[in-house]
């Protein structure tokens, strides 16, 4: 199979699985285009990248191309929920202010996690595998996605503690977006 051959068969199956999941529907034709190819190399780089070198895999496309899970798209999907929160706190998450200390079990969980990003870049680096920087950000995608469930980033009543869970979430971004671009994947705006 040819490489442009691929591409154009998991770009398809991620512009299904955006339709199923009616995913930028908003958007233009071109748009749509757009994020579809992001979403479709997305899969295919995570997909293969995921795997340690050494080990076999049975490629799947139905499987890399889901929008939950380890996949490649669910990092991106959790990219855009980030940037969406900061879109409708009004520029709140640039304030100024002190990441406080967890209150739950899940926002002690994200910022352990977010702590772990040097050994697991060291790790990848040394090892020159970059299945670890794989495990790594999908750890982080779940365990961004749990603290987003539970804590009610937009809603919190406590100035501080939205702030606080505003900046969290800027770190959480930063190094997902880190990420990404060293697996060679793009987080789409929208999706």
């Amino acid at each position: 199979m040819k490489l442009m051959d691929l591409i154009a068969m998991v770009t398809d199956a991620a512009s299904n699985r955006m339709a199923q999941a009616e995913l930028a529907n908003s958007s233009s034709e071109a748009d749509r285009s757009r994020i579809a190819r992001q979403v479709g190399l997305a899969a295919l780089k995570f997909g293969d990248l995921m795997h340690e070198r050494s080990m076999d895999y049975v490629f799947d496309l139905d499987r890399f191309a889901r929008f939950e899970g380890r996949t490649g798209p669910y990092l991106q999907y959790t990219g855009v929920r980030i940037r969406s929160i900061f879109h409708k706190s009004d520029g709140e998450h640039r304030a100024r202010g002190a990441t406080l200390p967890p209150v739950g079990s899940v926002e002690r969980d994200l910022m352990l996690t977010l702590s772990e990003l040097p050994d697991s870049m060291l790790k990848a680096y040394e090892q020159q595998a970059p299945h670890f920087l794989c495990d790594f950000a999908f750890r982080l995608a779940q365990d961004f996605n749990r603290f987003y469930h539970q804590c009610h980033i937009l809603g919190e009543s406590d100035p501080e503690r939205k702030i606080s869970w505003l900046k969290l979430s800027q770190l959480s971004l930063r190094q997902l977006e880190l990420l990404t671009s060293l697996l060679g994947i793009e987080i789409p705006l929208e999706m």
